[in-house]
């Protein structure tokens, strides 16, 4: 199969994963990996920048919902970490509610895409790293 075929599934995977819409896309990195290993570094850009895409896109919805309060301790937090409480946002489930809720805060757009980018590169890197471990 294509390198690009594959990378485009990774891809489509990988920003459906940072929605509310069902992907899996740890089990299309390690796949793809197990498959095609010299893909590694292609396959890490196009998972982190798809599934940064994705969060980013619910920051973005976020934005569009009319501003109300939030609950007390999920404002508390936002007050205390700010943007950098989007490296989470890489926590399956309650990680996709994070990008929403900072757009709905709306928090500063730059740093806010830049931690989500930095929270989900960090987890495919060690997912990668784990599947390099598996295939030698």
């Amino acid at each position: 199969m294509s390198s690009w075929l594959l990378l485009g599934g990774l891809a489509a995977s990988a920003f459906l994963s940072a929605t509310v819409l069902p992907g899996n896309s740890e089990l299309a990195l390690g796949a793809l990996l197990l498959q095609r290993p010299e893909l590694l570094w292609p396959a890490l850009l196009v998972a982190t920048a798809a599934n940064a895409l994705g969060s980013i896109s619910s920051l973005w919805l976020g934005r569009c919902v009319p501003p109300r309060p939030l609950p007390p301790r999920a404002a508390a937090w936002f007050e205390r970490f700010g943007p950098a409480a989007l490296w989470l946002s890489w926590v399956p489930l309650a990680g996709d509610a994070l990008p929403l809720a900072a757009g709905w805060l709306r928090l500063a757009f730059w740093p806010c895409a830049l931690w989500i980018t930095l929270g989900k590169a960090s987890r495919y890197a060690l997912l990668a790293w784990g599947m390099q471990g598996l295939i030698r």
